[in-house]
């Protein structure tokens, strides 16, 4: 989707992120290029399961030796250490696993609020910052549009993973079964912030994959997912998506079953 936006010369004036989608906006802050989206896009590429989600002996002691790989700046190839660094404003949503409030992070190490916005439960620990524990911004805030809308903006371009709408039955690994009930949850979650939005905000919601059978753990399909979502995109925007005010039917409940 961001290459598609970028050829069309799409770029925003502030960047809000949450959950996985704030390893988008912090590098999309850092680098607002074609250029940088594609260096983004070899990031995802190179990225494997066992990298993030150990599920044997072997891979569980490779995640331990890279469980850093988030916490420092440079393994995203990040080309600042600071938030308030950022070509562009960058605001990273988080959720405090105490209170169930969204934090956002808009200063400080990008690295941390980064791991905090990703540590989905029962996969990764909460990172403790500023005396909060702080775990996955979807939680509290999936596509944060009324973060967005709080910050000021008046004109949003959304940018949803929507959910594996086409599999015949659910994921049978624990980890995947668990972010697929997340991920249907924060579809739900992002229809209604969308449609709570006061009249002054207007927003432009790229439709996301639509059937979709890939599981949110499975990387071996990024290429495949990533050349489809931007020719998506891109028919969208031709078709005038950026005048288009409405939730696509793609975003709402939906089966491709019998």
């Amino acid at each position: 989707m961001l290459k598609a936006l970028a050829e069309f010369g799409v770029f925003p004036d502030i960047v809000v992120g949450t959950s996985v989608g704030s390893i988008n906006a912090a590098y999309l802050a850092g680098r607002p290029t074609l250029q940088g989206v594609l260096e983004l896009e070899r990031i995802w590429l190179d990225l494997r399961r066992d990298k993030l989600f150990p599920i044997n002996l072997r891979s569980l002691v490779r995640f331990m030796r890279l469980r850093d790989f988030f916490l420092d700046s440079r393994a995203l190839y990040l080309p600042y250490g600071r938030l308030e660094q950022a070509k562009i404003p960058i605001h990273i949503v988080t959720t405090d696993l105490l209170s169930g409030r969204t934090i956002v992070l808009s200063e400080g190490p990008a690295a941390a609020a980064i791991v905090a916005s990703c540590s989905i439960p029962a996969a990764f620990c909460p990172v403790e910052i500023d005396g909060r524990f702080l775990a996955d911004g979807g939680i509290a805030s999936n596509t944060p549009v009324k973060t967005a809308a709080d910050l000021g903006a008046t004109r949003l371009v959304v940018i949803p993973t929507g959910y594996a709408c086409g599999m015949t039955r659910p994921p049978q690994q624990v980890v995947a079964s668990a972010i697929h009930g997340l991920n249907l949850m924060m579809c739900a979650q992002v229809v209604r912030d969308l449609e709570a939005l006061p009249s002054i905000t207007s927003y432009h919601v790229v439709p996301s994959l639509c059937p979709l059978d890939v599981s949110s753990i499975d990387f071996s399909q990024t290429a495949r997912l990533i050349e489809r979502a931007q020719l998506v995109a891109r028919d969208w925007l031709v078709a005038g998506g950026l005048e288009t005010y409405s939730v696509p039917n793609v975003m709402r409940p939906h089966s491709h079953g019998l």
